[in-house]
């Protein structure tokens, strides 16, 4: 049985895919390549992935699309390619579920780099992280579905989550109304890619906050705790 970890390319440039394809077989992975959507549904539907390098602008349906559609019904980590430099095309990528980014031109072995880090954290996640037996969680009105990674808002709207959003919303909600740090939400997060001076943990709650439609200033579901950290003030439900 084969014990390499499955990468599946999905890159409409034939040079990229086959340089990436080589460069990964020589680092210890298995290369699988697409030119398309339509390629990357067959490979998925006749093989093993554990992870997708995904190109944002592909023909037919872009990256962005495909990586949306992949969130609705797999928990598979994305690494979004983008030849654009913009800030914007990167954030709207993360906001569509995808796990990391990568701007090209790429250097392989940073690329490769990336590849593992996002690996360890979906793969060896702390046992808190471990995907739970219920399949479904329900607090203040909202739903949250970890198979099919939706989160529904009290109006039945569907809330898209990038990785890191969709990880750390659910930490909250196995550990309701206990306040957790900085430094335990970084390693229930991040796992052993924590960095101890890493204050992303304050950006991605208030994001989370912004699509809990939380008030920042006054917030009754994400509260923080003077000089301790941050609380999910609500009742927490679950279904197997």
């Amino acid at each position: 049985m084969d014990t390499l970890p499955s990468i599946l390319i999905v890159d409409d440039d034939r040079e990229i895919r086959t340089l990436l394809a080589e460069y990964l077989e020589s680092n210890g992975f298995r290369a699988l390549a697409a030119a398309d959507g339509a390629g990357m549904r067959r490979i998925l539907d006749s093989s093993h992935v554990d992870l997708i390098v995904l190109d944002l602008t592909l023909p037919g349906e872009d990256g962005l699309t495909l990586c949306r559609t992949l969130r609705a019904s797999s928990n598979l980590p994305v690494i979004m390619l983008t030849a654009r430099g913009e800030p914007l095309d990167r954030i709207l990528g993360l906001e569509m579920g995808a796990d990391d980014y990568v701007a090209k031109p790429f250097e392989p072995r940073e690329l490769t780099a990336r590849i593992r880090n996002v690996l360890r954290r979906t793969q060896a996640l702390p046992p808190s992280l471990a995907l739970p037996l219920a399949k479904r969680m329900a607090f203040a009105g909202w739903h949250f579905d970890l198979v099919a990674r939706h989160l529904l808002s009290p109006q039945g709207m569907v809330v898209m989550l990038s990785g890191a959003e969709f990880r750390l919303l659910q930490v909250f909600l196995d550990h309701p109304h206990r306040v957790l740090n900085r430094d335990q939400l970084l390693n229930l997060t991040k796992g052993r890619d924590a960095d101890p001076f890493d204050r992303s943990i304050d950006l991605q709650v208030s994001r989370l906050r912004q699509k809990l439609g939380d008030d920042a200033k006054a917030p009754l579901l994400l509260k923080t705790v003077r000089n301790e950290g941050y609380v999910l003030a609500a009742t927490v439900t679950t279904e197997s």
